[in-house]
């Protein structure tokens, strides 16, 4: 038996980031432009605002009416960004804002259960706006492994994501992802925040090998996170794209953007959507020519 799983690419869906489309859309326009705009499936959010924190609270209905709607357009919401732990880190000092983060955790595994949501990126951050510390990061991993259990138990996959401060590293997302040694505890590998990180793309992805559940896709430069054009930033694409290939790289990739006030949003979108599925075809051919 070959010791690593041969990548195809036809078989590798090419999500979007909910954020990237205009922000007063109904469900079922945000579903059609996910699919005119030419990508597979749609990434929902869940940040630190009150008006996303309160989708952990919709009703049977309104959850009802998203799943006929999904069924009826044929475009998935197949995964979760949880990013509300920004506003309630699971590493608080605070008991109260501890049972919060504990709580929005729980809504967001029942919420993905209900929509059939695979998928649930995790911040790798213990304390975003606070002080990080032993204390923090003891309290973030005691918290984290509730959340795990609430997932695995519901047959959903927890993927840690690298993110801009902390946890920063691919390096760093797989100790945890050592820690549960479970299938469902991976990392959500992001190619701009390890370079914003200051990190060697190529290098950090040999050391997830075999454990990316997801990855989002955008472009970076040193110092600034967001709001950079796919090409335009110091993202080595193919290079990138060639390592997923060597490596056996099989899962969900979302393009990641925050164009939802931007009047011309749906065509940054269409542009990006081109310029990521092409690079991501250089680097497999590069892969299959032999090419480093």
């Amino acid at each position: 038996m070959k010791k690593t799983w041969i990548s195809t690419l036809d078989s590798i869906p090419v999500g979007l980031y909910e954020k990237a489309l205009p922000k007063n859309l109904t469900w079922e326009e945000r579903l059609i432009l996910t699919r005119q705009t030419g990508f597979d499936f749609l990434e929902i959010s869940i940040d630190d605002t009150d008006e996303r924190i309160a989708r952990l609270d919709w009703t049977k209905k309104v959850k009802q009416d998203i799943k006929n709607t999904v069924e009826r357009t044929g475009v998935k919401i197949q995964s979760l960004s949880l990013s509300a732990h920004r506003r309630y880190p699971l590493g608080s000092k605070s008991a109260e804002t501890r049972s919060n983060a504990l709580d929005v955790f729980k809504k967001a595994v029942d919420l993905a259960v209900e929509l059939g949501i695979r998928t649930i990126l995790i911040g790798g951050a213990d304390n975003y706006y606070g002080e990080s510390d032993q204390e923090s990061q003891d309290w973030f991993l005691t918290n984290l492994g509730k959340g795990f259990e609430w997932a695995s138990g519901a047959g959903v996959m927890l993927a840690l994501e690298n993110w801009d401060i902390q946890i920063d590293t691919l390096s760093k997302a797989m100790e945890y992802v050592r820690y549960f040694n479970s299938p469902w505890f991976q990392v959500y590998a992001d190619f701009g925040n390890l370079i914003f990180a200051g990190e060697d793309v190529v290098s950090q992805l040999e050391e997830v090998k075999g454990h990316i559940a997801a990855l989002h896709i955008k472009d970076t430069l040193p110092g600034q996170l967001r709001y950079v054009t796919p090409g335009e930033g110091e993202v080595p694409f193919v290079d990138a794209f060639t390592k997923l290939a060597q490596i056996g790289f099989q899962a969900p990739v979302v393009l990641e953007l925050w164009t939802e006030e931007f009047p011309d949003a749906v065509e940054i979108v269409e542009e990006a959507g081109k310029f990521i599925r092409a690079r991501m075809k250089d680097g497999w051919s590069r892969f299959q020519a032999g090419q480093p």
